[in-house]
């Protein structure tokens, strides 16, 4: 628990990543055969860093798995997978601050990955992840001046479920997750029971429609 502090007070001149909110509207890709089963998010061990505003473990439960939930349900592949998440801490930038030193907000995750097939872990030590807000124009002069506990919280969340999404397709390129990178979705329904052309015709055609015969 007390190191992560330290991490926790590093955040102040770090930079910040990619926007998990809007990345949501971008075109879906499959992370291979995945689909989530349960999403398990606890809190037992919290940390709140230095100069945070305060949050509790049943706020943090709530706003992790609800971006949990809005990525990765998206996704329909062929089996199910688990996911053990474990908020350890966090830092919410807070409004009196001096801009000096540009404060920002943080959260420190642990993820462990379930494979339901096999019920075994797909990581044998949780995978720890220091996620941080957005960078916007509002929070270039830190989001406790310009943003409420609330939307720190749903954009920090939005952002770790995205930085988790990365890690997992980096591991099914790498380690050979959720089928590997050859795994393919299945082909869509219209697709699958579209008619088949006659033999001996090229798809795509259609057939000549028949003469109407001379009176």
């Amino acid at each position: 628990m007390f190191r992560l502090i330290p991490a926790l007070g590093l955040v102040l001149g770090l930079a910040a990543c990619a926007n998990g909110q809007s990345q949501l509207k971008k075109p879906l890709v499959p992370v291979g055969d995945f689909k989530l089963g349960h999403a398990a998010v606890v809190a037992p061990n919290l940390v709140e860093g230095p100069v945070s505003r305060n949050a509790t473990e049943e706020e943090w439960i709530a706003s992790v798995d609800a971006a949990v939930e809005e990525r990765f349900r998206r996704y329909e592949g062929d089996k199910f997978y688990h996911m053990g998440i474990s908020v350890e801490g966090f830092v919410l930038a807070q409004p009196g601050v001096p801009l000096v030193f540009s404060p920002k907000s943080a959260l420190i995750l642990r993820v462990t990955v379930w494979d339901d097939a096999t019920q075994t872990k797909l990581n044998a030590e949780p995978e720890q992840f220091t996620v941080l807000e957005s960078f916007t124009a509002e929070t270039v002069v830190g989001s406790g001046v310009t943003q409420t506990k609330a939307q720190q919280m749903r954009n920090l969340s939005a952002n770790a479920a995205l930085q988790i999404e990365k890690w997992m397709r980096r591991m099914q390129a790498e380690e050979g997750w959720f089928g590997g990178p050859d795994a393919t979705p299945q082909a869509a329904p219209e697709a699958a029971d579209a008619p088949k052309p006659p033999a001996g015709e090229k798809p795509g055609t259609a057939a000549a429609a028949p003469r109407k015969a001379a009176s």
